[in-house]
């Protein structure tokens, strides 16, 4: 995705939303999930991700999308990357999850507003507002990502 001056906020924004989702993700072994991947498993994996989000989101909302990567090399650590679509009321993001040891990361590779509104700047209000509704408990979660 050509990045934009709003790309690197609405990152943050889903990121932070679906970070427990991509805890979640992290218990998993990297080499069952390099397994699914490489024999192209992509229904084991789309409930993997299921299960993993059903426990923050309202069904649907975060889905496994069109496939997945990883990187494995001789001594080094492993790094899963799985495609994500996040369909929070009115919007779409198209995103890559990368997984390893550590920690886990989030590139948006496109946002669809349905319905899109006057300015960017609303437009990323209504994103942040869309995930915000679609999780099953607020408490404890900022309202605002600014």
């Amino acid at each position: 995705m050509k990045k934009c001056p709003y790309t690197s906020q609405r990152e943050k924004i889903v990121a932070e939303a679906i970070s427990p989702v991509a805890s979640e993700l992290r218990l998993l072994d990297a080499a069952d999930l390099i397994s699914l991947l490489r024999f192209e498993l992509y229904g084991n994996i789309a409930d993997l991700v299921s299960s993993a989000a059903e426990l923050y989101f309202h069904p649907g909302t975060v889905n496994f999308g069109a496939g997945g990567e990883y990187r494995l090399e001789w001594g080094g650590p492993p790094e899963v990357v799985l495609d994500l679509e996040i369909k929070p009321r009115d919007v779409t993001v198209y995103a890559q999850l990368t997984l390893t040891h550590d920690h886990a990361g989030l590139e948006i590779c496109h946002v669809a507003f349905h319905n899109p509104l006057g300015s960017p700047e609303e437009n990323t209000r209504l994103l942040r507002d869309s995930l915000q509704a679609a999780r099953f408990c607020n408490a404890g979660v900022s309202p605002h990502y600014t």
